[in-house]
């Protein structure tokens, strides 16, 4: 262990050297965008990156969130951003399940930014509240199939991964739930331990806290396999939906024209601070899968998810506007 902190950190003061060196037209500063609200996943992500970034020796990462508009404010600011790699938009699924449910965005995904890297993805999970009488998935679905349209539940959103994949169970599941979006995953949380809502669809970042201070209780896990923090929740898939998973991924983009060699300090960058195992410490337990996936690689996943999104949400009849 000791030899593998040492390379780590060889590995990242080179890459960071590098970064240092090449910046002539770059400050000594760069913002990430988050278009959530604080304390949820992205603006974690953003601040543990930031922080290791800056203890070793790049340029000091400003976190700005800008939540609103289903990601589509912080976004567009970020495109029309100079193109100077100084402001980095930190993404998730919206990016690209907006383009697929709504009628026009004042941006496109898929040319209007520059990939840099796809960094991590996360588990999905469903939440009640511990006072609720749902025990199990299955209670929850015998209850919303009893008073169709009465039981809600709340995501971020609209037109997020949570959402969609919400909307996506009712029609597996063969349930009607009305759907109250809230600004973020963490206010969603809040919520539902204060029993404004009846459930709720997150990342275990924003659940884990209050799962395990026993005041909200997991009954099921969205990913293909259950998740090392809950291993006694069952998938949704081994509750008896066949296939059915949903995860949220994270990535950072920059705007179109950004000169390739700035992406690539990016990339080197960011690429390091993940790989460091202070960072590997503090996102692992958070239900953070590492990735790391770059430049065409990552562009390529986005040009992936934008089609597969956009048959998704046809079948599905969602629509924003």
């Amino acid at each position: 262990m000791k030899l593998l902190q040492i390379l780590s950190a060889a590995v990242i003061t080179f890459a960071l050297s590098g970064v240092a060196n090449a910046q002539t037209a770059q400050s000594r500063s760069v913002k990430i965008v988050v278009p959530f609200p604080p304390g949820g996943t992205a603006d974690i992500l953003a601040r543990v990156l930031g922080e290791q970034i800056g203890k070793t020796g790049g340029p000091t990462i400003l976190v700005e969130n800008r939540p609103g508009g289903g990601t589509v404010i912080a976004t567009d600011a970020v495109a029309r951003s100079a193109p100077d790699g100084n402001t980095i938009l930190l993404m998730a699924n919206s990016f690209v399940i907006n383009a697929a449910v709504r009628a026009s965005l004042p941006y496109d995904p898929l040319t209007s930014f520059e990939p840099v890297c796809l960094m991590v993805d996360s588990a999905q999970i469903m939440v009640v509240n511990a006072s609720s009488p749902f025990k199990t998935l299955k209670d929850f679905v015998d209850a919303a199939k009893a008073k169709p349209g009465e039981l809600n539940y709340a995501t971020v959103g609209p037109a997020t991964t949570q959402h969609i994949a919400f909307e996506m169970f009712n029609r597996v599941a063969g349930i009607k739930l009305t759907y109250v979006p809230f600004g973020g995953g963490a206010p969603a949380t809040t919520a539902l331990v204060g029993g404004h809502v009846m459930a709720v669809m997150a990342n275990p970042s924003e659940v884990n806290e209050q799962v395990n201070a026993g005041r909200l209780r997991a009954i099921a896990v969205a990913s293909r396999e259950r998740v090392a923090q809950l291993p006694n929740v069952p998938t949704i898939a081994e509750s008896g939906y066949p296939d059915f998973h949903a995860a949220a991924w994270f990535g950072l983009v920059v705007p179109a024209k950004t000169p390739k060699p700035v992406i690539a300090q990016h990339i080197a960058m960011f690429k390091a601070a993940l790989a460091a195992p202070e960072v590997q410490s503090k996102l692992t337990p958070q239900g953070y899968r590492s990735i790391g996936v770059c430049g065409d690689d990552f562009g390529a996943h986005i040009k992936r998810q934008h089609a597969d999104y956009a048959r998704v949400t046809k079948e599905a009849g969602i629509k924003v506007d």
